[in-house]
């Protein structure tokens, strides 16, 4: 049997590619686009950094201004008004509310009747003593006829003894008679005395159903109304007032505060103090430390300082807030006038290595300058050295910013 032959030619099949040759190229082809896109990346990040890197900062500025003269700023602080007297006034005995003269915001004096209880009960006790000492005082008087009459007869039977016509024993009986009469009108007179008291307290009841002020101020509570009942202590009832108003001396406000003890050391009696009620924050008062008083609490650390104002004003009123700023001594002088100050935003110092420095802006660079500080005015930093009126410090920058490093500014 004959062989087949095969046709001449080239054989097709050789060029076949196997699947697992054509998986293989894909994934390399896939890798290496993957590594171009992430160099690419990288490049571009580069070329972004070294761009930034000699970009110069944008920072924020503000220029030195001269400080007007006056006192530095120790101490900042904040606590209330608070008067030094302020009473709420209640009666000395139980009673019923019969009448209030008084209303919130009047002005009273001292004396003033402020309300009135009802008095029945009081006076009807003060007749009752005062008719029992005028019925003391008569038996003085009958007592007072006896004796006259009882002398009589002893002097009488004295003479008839003596002539043997009386006996010795009615002598005896007489002279009692009159001793007994005398020890009567002397019990009388004590017991007249002890009415008299008894007058005068009965009497104090009825005065002590009216309720006067104590001291002259401002009513800034009525805490009672008519036909309530009112008592000097608490009856553990809500219908038993303890108080008919609340006065306040106008004339002896003062600020309260308290300072951290940690700067306790500051505040000395008599500093000068620049008060600001919450109110009226644009209106500085005048003021100076009253007392500072000597115990600490434990609780929140810090001591409590009283301040007086030294010119009040209707427009201050009790419990409004308040800050305050402790002031310094009175500048130095330097050649008959004041050591030049200048005020510097706080934010413009900065504290490196416990050296106080600032940036100065000179022809788009900074210069790193050293700067000694004095005390504080609101948002400002007083500066004694280093930096004078009209320089241009930054405020706002980076963190890191080196001396002769360039700058932009935001506009």
């Amino acid at each position: 049997m004959a062989t087949p032959t095969r046709p001449s030619g080239p054989d097709l099949g050789a060029l076949r590619i196997a699947e697992g040759q054509r998986r293989a190229g894909r994934t390399g082809r896939r890798l290496a686009l993957l590594a171009t896109a992430l160099l690419l990346v990288f490049l571009t990040a580069a070329a972004a950094f070294l761009l930034l890197s000699h970009r110069a900062p944008l920072v924020d500025v503000a220029v030195a201004q001269e400080a007007a003269p006056g006192r530095a700023a120790l101490l900042n602080a904040s606590g209330y008004v608070t008067p030094r007297r302020r009473a709420t006034i209640a009666s000395k005995v139980t009673g019923r509310v019969t009448g209030i003269f008084v209303d919130e915001g009047m002005h009273v004096r001292q004396g003033e009747v402020l309300a009135t209880l009802d008095e029945s009960d009081a006076k009807r006790a003060l007749e009752s003593t005062a008719t029992a000492r005028d019925a003391t005082r008569a038996t003085i008087d009958d007592n007072q006829v006896q004796l006259k009459n009882a002398e009589v007869a002893l002097r009488r039977i004295h003479v008839l003894e003596a002539g043997g016509a009386a006996t010795p024993e009615a002598l005896d009986n007489a002279r009692t008679a009159v001793d007994s009469l005398k020890a009567k009108i002397e019990l009388a007179r004590r017991s007249v005395i002890a009415a008299d008291a008894r007058v005068r307290e009965a009497r104090q009841a009825v005065d002590n159903c009216v309720i006067r002020a104590p001291f002259e101020g401002i009513v800034i509570s009525k805490d009672a109304q008519v036909g309530e009942m009112v008592s000097p202590v608490s009856a553990g009832s809500g219908f038993t007032r303890t108080g008919i108003a609340t006065i306040v001396d106008m004339s002896s406000l003062e600020i309260e505060v308290d300072v951290n003890e940690a700067y306790i050391a500051r505040v000395v009696p008599d500093q000068p103090v620049k008060a600001a009620l919450d109110a009226y924050p644009d209106w500085s008062i005048p003021a100076k430390v009253r007392a500072v008083i000597p115990t600490a609490d434990r609780q929140k650390a810090t001591v409590k300082v009283r301040i007086s104002f030294l010119k009040l004003d209707a427009r201050i009123l009790p419990d409004m807030g308040v800050k305050v700023t402790f002031l310094g001594e009175e500048p130095q002088l330097k050649n008959g006038a004041a050591a030049p100050v200048v005020l510097i935003p706080q934010g413009a110092v900065r504290d490196e290595d416990g050296r106080k420095v600032a940036f100065l802006v000179k022809d788009g660079h900074v210069e790193r300058r050293a700067v000694t500080l004095g005390g504080t005015r609101g948002a400002d930093a007083e500066v004694v050295a280093g930096v004078a009126a009209g320089d241009t410090v930054v405020v706002k920058g980076p963190s890191r910013l080196r001396d002769g490093q360039a700058i932009a500014v935001k506009e």
